[in-house]
């Protein structure tokens, strides 16, 4: 895999199904062995072309929680804020900065962000401020781990302080 230079340019095909909005680029591709699908990393968002050049998914950065690289295995782990099934690709001796665009990308897209103070065996959350890349909006999203719930009143009012924070830090007014 190459990490430095430019990635290819994106076929015209490819370009063609994404029918990007004015301004919008497309910053990396790779193909996924497994299923052939092309990932194209562009400016304000991620989308998933099929091999028949379907577009079968697209979602905005800020709707990834977390990303992984793994170099060994040349697989990219992707967990969504929305706690849907995470995915998973492997672009074995391909030349793409797509985990590095990947990257910049989602980090672009988090303004604050901060841990919750849980109490509970296995809890975890934090609040984070965001950014739609497409409009400049801000806007928060409260990401929860699995044994973490808003119906706990202890952590709701972790919820309510560190959104209230990051809020008055940012210039949001008051949820």
């Amino acid at each position: 895999m190459r990490f430095l230079g430019r990635d290819p340019k994106a076929p015209a095909d490819l370009v063609a199904a994404l029918d990007l909005p004015r301004g919008e680029k497309v910053l990396a591709i790779a193909v996924d062995d497994n299923t052939g699908s092309t990932l194209a990393a562009c400016t304000t968002e991620l989308a998933i072309v099929d091999p028949e050049g379907k577009v079968t998914s697209r979602r905005p950065w800020s709707d990834v929680d977390t990303g992984q690289w793994n170099p060994d295995i040349w697989t990219l782990s992707i967990t969504w804020v929305d706690r849907g099934r995470g995915s998973q690709y492997t672009f074995k001796e391909v030349e793409t900065r797509l985990p590095e665009v990947f990257h910049e990308r989602v980090q672009a897209s988090v303004v604050l962000a901060t841990a919750l103070p849980t109490t509970g065996a296995g809890q975890s959350g934090r609040v984070v401020i965001r950014k739609d890349l497409r409009t400049g909006e801000l806007f928060e999203q409260v990401v929860l781990g699995r044994r973490t719930s808003l119906s706990d009143p202890a952590v709701a009012q972790a919820v309510a302080r560190a959104s209230a924070n990051l809020r008055d830090q940012v210039g949001l007014p008051p949820a």
